[in-house]
């Protein structure tokens, strides 16, 4: 009986690792825009281009379903989740709503070694290279936030905060910013992180909510405009 139980947890350990792949394989094709908002999506196809069995990629499907990147028809197959503008406003309310409550747990559960995890999430996001937003900043921005976010050890609200940055990241991508905007941005987080480890947890939930609330000003702004030169192209 022992030895059964072995084989059967090994055997779920191999699909959950081949799972894993598939799904981050199917990341990396979002990320480089292989795979795009609204395409039909083939199991087949992708478990081809993968070089994997169909059934890992399957089952990545359907946790990229639970996550809102894929939506299943019925007898029509598996697509891609459409751009939409209400998404993206419903994704920075809940981050509005999720990221300054979590503020007053991480002051008061904040270590020295908390405070050294932060400090470097802040550099690495300054040091970042400031050319293309799109890619390496806008993930060390990422990164600061959910260090920020998981010092509060509120696990189930850091996960559901990182599915909204994976939303965010991988569906919406992002769009080149001004020097002034980066500016601005480096400068919000410095102010958040300040009075974060100076232990004022009211100030740093008030800076980081509006510091939430100016960025989604401008996405959904860039969002928007984008949106209407698709429709209005000019000839």
């Amino acid at each position: 009986m022992g030895e059964e139980q072995g084989r059967e947890r090994k055997d779920t350990e191999h699909q959950t690792d081949h799972s894993q792949k598939a799904y981050n394989g199917i990341r990396g094709m979002l990320y480089r825009k292989e795979l795009v908002p609204g395409q039909k999506v083939s199991c087949r196809d992708l478990a081809e281009r993968l070089d994997m069995s169909l059934t890992p990629v399957i089952q990545a499907f359907k946790y990229m379903e639970y996550q809102g990147f894929i939506r299943h028809e019925p007898r029509r197959g598996y697509y891609l989740t459409p751009l939409s503008l209400e998404e993206l406003e419903e994704i920075f309310e809940l981050r509005e709503l999720l990221e300054p409550a979590l503020v007053p747990a991480t002051v008061e559960r904040l270590t020295q070694a908390g405070k050294s995890r932060l400090r470097e999430a802040l550099d690495a996001h300054f040091s970042a290279e400031r050319e293309v937003y799109l890619q390496e900043r806008l993930f060390k921005n990422v990164e600061f936030h959910l260090t920020l976010a998981s010092l509060s050890h509120k696990a189930t609200q850091v996960r559901i905060l990182r599915n909204l940055f994976n939303l965010l990241l991988l569906k919406y991508g992002g769009n080149q910013a001004s020097v002034e905007t980066m500016d601005s941005v480096d400068e919000e987080h410095r102010m958040v992180f300040e009075c974060v480890v100076a232990g004022d947890a009211r100030g740093a939930r008030d800076l980081l909510l509006r510091h939430v609330r100016n960025v989604k000003g401008q996405v959904v702004e860039r969002f928007r405009k984008i949106m209407n030169e698709i429709e209005f192209p000019d000839f």
